[in-house]
């Protein structure tokens, strides 16, 4: 097996995903540019890939309760992936708008940054509800099929208006990507979500929701480019 030095960030997440948390303090980034090799992502951040390779080794002395993702089948990750994230992001988008506009309207005349923090968040809502409603309709409901032809032991006679998985996969891929820049605006436009010393409570809980939800994304974009979308595009190869 190659070194973690020449694997992808995503492949080493992919493989324990308890290794996140070390690339989040090392702020990289392991979702929507996880197709990088360790050592080029530490080069390119300035980083000891020495240091940080260690810290993930050291992860394996260490018991682990985590699931492993990569074992579930393309159908159960499908389930998983819209019950858990989606449904979070579609809970979570309005309440996080309402606080960015009330705080926007009485903390922006002197914090000028939260009126740009809500006007970035109303584009990530809008396209993140567009994204997933193109993801599941799409895509998703095309994998499952996959996933039934393949237990019934058929093959895909017909293939789908898109051609081929491999295109609204990389469509949802450059909508990830697109994402992953409005909220790393966000984070850098609210200071790494840090309220400054004047901020009242439901600025300091909006802060924590945007940090929470950015969170969420990192994983739910993980899941789909570094582990889904793979499984899915082979699983399309072998119904061939």
């Amino acid at each position: 097996m190659n070194s973690l030095k020449e694997q992808t960030v995503g492949d080493i997440v992919a493989n324990d995903y308890r290794t996140a948390h070390i690339f989040r303090n090392y702020k990289l980034d392991f979702c929507c540019r996880g197709k990088k090799t360790l050592k080029d992502a530490c080069e390119r951040k300035g980083i000891d890939v020495q240091q940080l390779e260690n810290e993930l080794n050291a992860l394996n002395q260490t018991d682990s309760d985590e699931q492993n993702y990569k074992n579930w089948s393309p159908d159960f990750m499908v389930d998983y992936i819209i019950n858990n994230h989606h449904h979070f992001v579609r809970t979570k988008l309005p309440e996080i708008e309402f606080y960015a506009k009330k705080v926007a309207k009485v903390h922006g005349s002197r914090h000028q940054e939260l009126l740009e923090i809500h006007q970035e968040f109303l584009k990530l809502k809008d396209d993140l509800l567009n994204h997933l409603d193109k993801e599941e309709q799409m895509l998703f409901h095309y994998i499952k099929e996959l996933v039934e032809l393949e237990k019934n032991g058929e093959k895909l006679d017909e293939r789908p208006s898109f051609g081929t998985a491999a295109n609204p996969v990389a469509m949802m891929e450059s909508e990830h990507d697109e994402a992953g820049e409005i909220m790393a605006n966000i984070r850098e436009l609210s200071n790494e979500f840090t309220p400054p010393e004047d901020a009242c409570a439901t600025y300091r809980v909006f802060y924590q929701n945007l940090e929470g939800f950015e969170k969420d994304l990192h994983k739910h974009v993980h899941l789909e480019n570094n582990i889904l979308f793979p499984k899915a595009l082979k699983l399309e190869n072998r119904m061939n």
